[in-house]
Protein backbone atom coordinates (compact mmCIF):
# COMPACT_ATOMS: atom_id res chain seq x y z
CA UNK A 1 0.00 0.00 0.00
CA UNK A 2 2.81 2.09 0.88
CA UNK A 3 3.91 1.77 -2.53
CA UNK A 4 0.77 3.32 -4.42
CA UNK A 5 0.87 6.21 -2.00
CA UNK A 6 4.28 6.63 -2.83
CA UNK A 7 3.30 6.79 -6.16
CA UNK A 8 0.49 9.31 -5.75
CA UNK A 9 2.00 11.93 -3.98
CA UNK A 10 5.01 11.63 -7.27
CA UNK A 11 2.30 12.02 -9.30
CA UNK A 12 0.95 14.89 -7.21
CA UNK A 13 3.99 16.51 -6.78
CA UNK A 14 5.10 16.41 -10.39
CA UNK A 15 1.52 18.30 -11.66
CA UNK A 16 2.03 21.21 -8.95
CA UNK A 17 5.85 21.12 -10.26
CA UNK A 18 5.11 21.63 -13.85
CA UNK A 19 1.90 23.69 -13.79
CA UNK A 20 3.81 26.69 -12.93
CA UNK A 21 2.79 28.98 -15.29
CA UNK A 22 4.84 31.06 -17.68
CA UNK A 23 4.65 33.87 -20.20
CA UNK A 24 6.10 34.39 -22.71
CA UNK A 25 9.66 36.16 -23.23
CA UNK A 26 9.91 36.27 -27.16
CA UNK A 27 8.14 37.63 -30.37
CA UNK A 28 8.50 36.87 -33.74
CA UNK A 29 8.42 39.78 -36.59
CA UNK A 30 8.00 39.87 -40.41
CA UNK A 31 6.76 42.07 -43.18
CA UNK A 32 2.80 41.05 -42.46
CA UNK A 33 3.24 42.68 -39.21
CA UNK A 34 3.64 46.45 -39.71
CA UNK A 35 1.64 47.60 -36.68
CA UNK A 36 2.08 44.98 -34.45
CA UNK A 37 3.22 46.22 -30.88
CA UNK A 38 4.09 44.07 -27.91
CA UNK A 39 4.09 45.86 -23.98
CA UNK A 40 6.28 43.76 -21.87
CA UNK A 41 6.37 45.01 -17.63
CA UNK A 42 10.15 44.32 -16.05
CA UNK A 43 10.78 43.22 -12.53
CA UNK A 44 13.77 44.83 -10.97
CA UNK A 45 16.91 42.89 -8.59
CA UNK A 46 20.35 43.16 -7.81
CA UNK A 47 23.26 40.77 -8.06
CA UNK A 48 23.63 37.34 -10.08
CA UNK A 49 20.14 35.91 -10.30
CA UNK A 50 19.37 37.76 -7.11
CA UNK A 51 15.45 38.25 -5.54
CA UNK A 52 13.21 41.09 -6.88
CA UNK A 53 13.27 44.24 -5.43
CA UNK A 54 9.62 45.45 -4.24
CA UNK A 55 8.57 48.36 -5.99
CA UNK A 56 11.23 48.23 -8.66
CA UNK A 57 9.92 48.31 -12.13
CA UNK A 58 9.36 49.57 -15.27
CA UNK A 59 7.56 48.79 -19.13
CA UNK A 60 8.08 48.95 -22.61
CA UNK A 61 6.41 48.92 -26.07
CA UNK A 62 8.03 47.95 -28.96
CA UNK A 63 5.64 48.68 -32.26
CA UNK A 64 6.83 47.35 -35.60
CA UNK A 65 6.80 50.62 -38.46
CA UNK A 66 8.69 49.44 -41.58
CA UNK A 67 10.45 46.72 -42.77
CA UNK A 68 12.41 48.02 -45.86
CA UNK A 69 15.85 46.22 -47.57
CA UNK A 70 17.54 44.61 -43.98
CA UNK A 71 16.37 46.75 -41.81
CA UNK A 72 13.26 46.37 -39.60
CA UNK A 73 12.29 49.83 -37.71
CA UNK A 74 9.97 49.88 -34.44
CA UNK A 75 8.84 52.96 -32.22
CA UNK A 76 9.46 52.45 -28.75
CA UNK A 77 8.10 54.09 -25.51
CA UNK A 78 9.19 53.34 -21.86
CA UNK A 79 8.03 53.94 -18.52
CA UNK A 80 9.56 53.82 -15.30
CA UNK A 81 6.15 53.02 -13.35
CA UNK A 82 8.98 52.54 -9.49
CA UNK A 83 6.80 52.61 -6.73
CA UNK A 84 7.22 52.29 -2.60
CA UNK A 85 9.05 50.99 -0.76
CA UNK A 86 11.70 52.23 -3.41
CA UNK A 87 11.41 56.00 -3.53
CA UNK A 88 13.30 56.61 -6.94
CA UNK A 89 15.22 54.99 -10.24
CA UNK A 90 16.31 55.76 -13.17
CA UNK A 91 15.98 53.67 -15.74
CA UNK A 92 18.90 54.15 -17.93
CA UNK A 93 18.90 51.73 -21.03
CA UNK A 94 16.76 48.52 -22.25
CA UNK A 95 18.03 45.50 -24.17
CA UNK A 96 17.49 42.75 -25.80
CA UNK A 97 18.46 39.83 -28.24
CA UNK A 98 17.74 39.13 -32.13
CA UNK A 99 17.50 36.42 -34.19
CA UNK A 100 19.21 36.64 -36.84
CA UNK A 101 21.79 38.30 -35.00
CA UNK A 102 21.78 42.41 -35.91
CA UNK A 103 24.86 43.80 -37.49
CA UNK A 104 24.01 47.72 -36.68
CA UNK A 105 21.46 49.44 -34.93
CA UNK A 106 20.15 53.15 -34.89
CA UNK A 107 17.64 55.02 -32.42
CA UNK A 108 15.84 58.29 -31.44
CA UNK A 109 14.41 60.03 -28.78
CA UNK A 110 14.82 59.01 -25.33
CA UNK A 111 17.30 56.65 -25.76
CA UNK A 112 19.14 57.57 -28.72
CA UNK A 113 22.67 55.71 -27.63
CA UNK A 114 23.00 52.63 -29.51
CA UNK A 115 25.58 49.34 -28.27
CA UNK A 116 25.82 46.31 -29.58
CA UNK A 117 27.20 42.54 -28.23
CA UNK A 118 28.14 44.62 -24.61
CA UNK A 119 27.66 43.07 -21.46
CA UNK A 120 24.59 43.53 -19.39
CA UNK A 121 25.41 43.52 -15.64
CA UNK A 122 23.86 41.75 -12.95
CA UNK A 123 24.48 38.05 -13.97
CA UNK A 124 23.02 38.84 -17.46
CA UNK A 125 26.08 38.22 -19.56
CA UNK A 126 26.44 39.75 -23.34
CA UNK A 127 22.92 40.98 -24.97
CA UNK A 128 22.98 41.59 -29.17
CA UNK A 129 22.14 45.56 -28.36
CA UNK A 130 20.88 48.05 -25.74
CA UNK A 131 19.71 51.43 -25.76
CA UNK A 132 20.88 53.97 -24.15
CA UNK A 133 20.45 57.62 -22.28
CA UNK A 134 24.15 58.25 -23.23
CA UNK A 135 27.27 57.85 -25.15
CA UNK A 136 29.01 55.54 -22.21
CA UNK A 137 30.74 52.42 -24.36
CA UNK A 138 28.64 50.00 -22.10
CA UNK A 139 25.16 49.36 -21.49
CA UNK A 140 26.27 49.10 -18.16
CA UNK A 141 25.20 52.90 -17.54
CA UNK A 142 27.18 55.62 -16.63
CA UNK A 143 25.47 58.44 -17.80
CA UNK A 144 23.22 60.99 -15.95
CA UNK A 145 19.96 60.52 -18.27
CA UNK A 146 17.15 58.19 -18.99
CA UNK A 147 13.83 57.95 -17.08
CA UNK A 148 13.10 58.94 -13.22
CA UNK A 149 9.96 57.27 -11.08
CA UNK A 150 6.71 58.19 -12.71
CA UNK A 151 8.05 59.27 -16.04
CA UNK A 152 8.19 58.39 -19.66
CA UNK A 153 9.92 58.74 -22.92
CA UNK A 154 9.08 57.48 -26.93
CA UNK A 155 11.48 56.85 -29.97
CA UNK A 156 12.03 54.97 -32.85
CA UNK A 157 15.20 52.31 -33.16
CA UNK A 158 15.95 50.36 -36.59
CA UNK A 159 17.97 47.10 -36.62
CA UNK A 160 20.13 46.38 -39.05
CA UNK A 161 20.90 43.22 -41.00
CA UNK A 162 24.01 41.81 -43.13
CA UNK A 163 21.28 40.37 -45.71
CA UNK A 164 17.24 40.59 -45.91
CA UNK A 165 15.27 38.88 -43.59
CA UNK A 166 12.36 37.29 -43.77
CA UNK A 167 11.33 36.75 -39.80
CA UNK A 168 12.67 38.44 -37.05
CA UNK A 169 12.79 37.04 -33.35
CA UNK A 170 13.01 39.38 -30.58
CA UNK A 171 13.66 37.62 -26.87
CA UNK A 172 15.33 38.13 -23.41
CA UNK A 173 14.67 41.52 -23.04
CA UNK A 174 15.87 43.78 -19.87
CA UNK A 175 16.40 47.51 -18.33
CA UNK A 176 18.75 48.72 -16.59
CA UNK A 177 18.24 50.86 -13.13
CA UNK A 178 20.85 53.45 -11.75
CA UNK A 179 19.94 56.22 -9.02
CA UNK A 180 18.31 54.07 -6.80
CA UNK A 181 16.87 55.11 -3.28
CA UNK A 182 14.39 54.24 -0.75
CA UNK A 183 16.46 50.70 -0.80
CA UNK A 184 19.11 50.20 1.59
CA UNK A 185 22.50 49.07 -0.09
CA UNK A 186 21.54 48.80 -3.67
CA UNK A 187 21.70 51.58 -6.15
CA UNK A 188 21.60 50.02 -9.25
CA UNK A 189 19.84 46.71 -10.41
CA UNK A 190 18.84 45.22 -13.51
CA UNK A 191 15.41 43.88 -14.69
CA UNK A 192 13.83 41.23 -16.60
CA UNK A 193 10.58 41.62 -19.05
CA UNK A 194 7.92 39.55 -19.65
CA UNK A 195 5.48 40.06 -22.42
CA UNK A 196 2.06 41.05 -21.47
CA UNK A 197 0.12 41.92 -24.17
CA UNK A 198 0.34 41.92 -28.49
CA UNK A 199 -1.47 44.12 -30.42
CA UNK A 200 -1.97 43.21 -34.00
CA UNK A 201 -4.59 44.00 -36.61
CA UNK A 202 -6.50 45.75 -34.24
CA UNK A 203 -7.17 42.82 -32.18
CA UNK A 204 -5.14 42.72 -28.49
CA UNK A 205 -3.75 39.34 -26.84
CA UNK A 206 -2.82 39.11 -23.26
CA UNK A 207 -0.32 37.12 -21.70
CA UNK A 208 2.23 34.72 -22.75
CA UNK A 209 0.08 33.19 -26.06
CA UNK A 210 1.31 35.91 -27.47
CA UNK A 211 4.83 34.61 -28.34
CA UNK A 212 5.29 32.84 -31.56
CA UNK A 213 8.92 31.66 -30.78
CA UNK A 214 8.74 29.50 -27.60
CA UNK A 215 6.54 26.44 -26.92
CA UNK A 216 3.55 26.28 -25.88
CA UNK A 217 2.88 25.35 -22.21
CA UNK A 218 0.07 23.70 -20.50
CA UNK A 219 -2.91 24.81 -18.65
CA UNK A 220 -2.09 24.34 -14.60
CA UNK A 221 -5.63 22.75 -14.43
CA UNK A 222 -5.20 20.64 -17.05
CA UNK A 223 -1.68 19.23 -15.41
CA UNK A 224 -3.61 19.18 -12.53
CA UNK A 225 -6.44 16.52 -14.02
CA UNK A 226 -3.39 14.61 -15.67
CA UNK A 227 -1.91 14.01 -12.03
CA UNK A 228 -5.12 12.84 -10.90
CA UNK A 229 -5.73 10.48 -13.28
CA UNK A 230 -2.57 9.09 -12.59
CA UNK A 231 -3.41 8.73 -8.70
CA UNK A 232 -6.85 7.31 -9.90
CA UNK A 233 -5.59 4.67 -11.70
CA UNK A 234 -2.91 3.67 -9.11
CA UNK A 235 -5.75 3.15 -6.47
CA UNK A 236 -8.17 1.33 -8.83
CA UNK A 237 -4.85 -1.00 -9.55
CA UNK A 238 -4.48 -1.60 -5.94
CA UNK A 239 -8.03 -2.13 -5.46
CA UNK A 240 -8.21 -5.00 -8.07
CA UNK A 241 -4.99 -6.75 -6.84
CA UNK A 242 -6.46 -6.71 -3.45
CA UNK A 243 -9.49 -8.31 -4.87
CA UNK A 244 -7.49 -11.19 -6.52
CA UNK A 245 -5.41 -12.01 -3.49
CA UNK A 246 -9.07 -11.90 -1.11
CA UNK A 247 -10.99 -14.38 -3.76
CA UNK A 248 -7.42 -16.88 -4.08
CA UNK A 249 -7.55 -16.76 -0.40
CA UNK A 250 -11.16 -17.97 -0.01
Amino acid sequence: MTKYFKFASLAIAASLTVATPALADSMLFNAADIGKAITLDYNGYSGAGGASIDGLTGSTTFTLTGVSGNDYTFDYSVANTTSAPVTDSRISSFAFNTDPTISGAASTGAYSYTQLNSNYPNGIGTVDVCFKDASTGACAGGGSGGLTAGQSGTGSFTLSFASPVSALTLSDFYVRYQSITGVQGITSASGAGTITSSTSGGSTTSGGSTSTGGTPVPEPGMLGLFGAGIIGLALARRRRQVAQVRFAAA
